[in-house]
């Protein structure tokens, strides 16, 4: 019987069972170019937001390495020091502790009074005025007369963060 099918030209059944399959090949092979293709789009967008938050955390090391220069300096002693200056601080006295049974260990002593601020080399010197007021702890210090802030250092600058 086949074989009269074959000679008649009439549709063999190899044939017709074949369709479906090439079809099921044909539509994996579209679905799997498809899927890759979304997969590489995935992988791209990643690698460009991986490449963005490398360069904000360079930037943001960089600006916490700055920041980090601007404590050093502040908090070296000699500008600490000079800062304290600036501000009428002077050295403490002996120190006095109190022990844990609270007896105290050592004796108290005033800190000695600061130094007069010596006016910078290139401005006249001026007497002070009538405008002194003392000081908490009974020093007398000096009011500037004069525009902005006076710095007893000469080109010395005022620090833009006030207390450090």
């Amino acid at each position: 019987m086949r074989r009269l099918g074959r000679v008649l030209g009439g549709p063999v059944a190899g044939q017709a069972a074949r369709t479906p399959f090439v079809l099921l090949v044909v539509a994996l092979l579209g679905g799997g170019l498809i899927s890759l293709l979304l997969l590489n789009s995935a992988l791209n967008e990643g690698s460009f937001q991986l490449s963005k938050l490398k360069k904000e955390t360079t930037a943001l090391t960089d600006e916490e390495q700055a920041l980090q220069r601007d404590v050093d300096g502040y908090s070296a002693p000699d500008a600490l020091q000079r800062r304290a200056h600036e501000l009428g601080l002077v050295p403490g006295g002996s120190p006095v502790f109190i022990g844990p049974d609270g007896k105290v260990a050592g004796t108290a002593s005033p800190a000695a009074e600061p130094p007069p601020p010596s006016p910078p080399a290139s401005a006249p010197a001026t007497p002070v005025s009538a405008a002194s007021v003392p000081s908490p702890a009974g020093s007398p210090a000096a009011v500037p007369s004069g525009p902005g802030p006076a710095s007893p250092v000469p080109g010395a600058q005022p620090s833009q963060t006030p207390g450090r």
